[in-house]
């Protein structure tokens, strides 16, 4: 019985997960791709520009295609105005996991981790079977399983008036 089920469940899961992972490795595009999808906009560029997309960096008086080549398409975009000057700002958008103390919300070791009843008990199927279980009978995995959240922190921003970058700001990187 298992090993039809497996039979049956494997070929349609298996196009699945490769039709995601294909998604999720196509989806992040880096500027090196970006730039020998398209080299017309690269080579349009000054050799100054060409040198800071290259790096992935951007400067004020830039153009928008040469941004989008440096850091790729926004996740959001803002339209305004500034001194009396239609502005449109591009944010960028990381994740970052939620922190939590303690190690989670159930303490560094799982809620009533050691505590409660360990009992054996005996549950009889209605066609007959009898099982026993180990354990707390109040145990549910999920409920114990924490998964930290992942929020949405935009850490890139530019803006642009005419076309040209007129600001940008980028988070800096935090480290220990």
């Amino acid at each position: 019985m298992i090993v039809s089920m497996k039979g049956r469940i494997l070929p349609k899961a298996l196009p699945l997960c490769l039709a995601t992972s294909a998604l999720i490795l196509t989806s992040c595009e880096t500027t090196q791709d970006r730039i020998s999808k398209h080299p017309e906009i690269y080579q349009r560029l000054s050799a100054s520009d060409q040198a800071l997309v290259s790096q992935g960096q951007i400067r004020a008086g830039m153009s928008q295609n040469a941004v989008w080549l440096a850091w790729g398409g926004p996740e959001r975009k803002i339209i305004g105005n500034m001194r009396g000057q239609p502005t449109e700002t591009w944010i960028y958008i990381t994740y970052e996991t939620a922190p939590y103390p303690y190690g989670g919300p159930y303490g560094p070791w799982g809620w009533g981790y050691g505590f409660g009843p360990s009992v054996a008990f005996v549950r009889t199927h209605h066609h007959g079977h009898s099982f026993i279980f180990f354990g707390s009978p109040f145990y549910d995995p999920f409920y114990y399983a924490y998964i930290p959240p992942s929020i949405p922190v935009p850490y890139k921003t530019v803006t642009f008036t005419n076309g040209r970058v007129v600001s940008f700001q980028y988070m800096e990187r935090r480290y220990g």
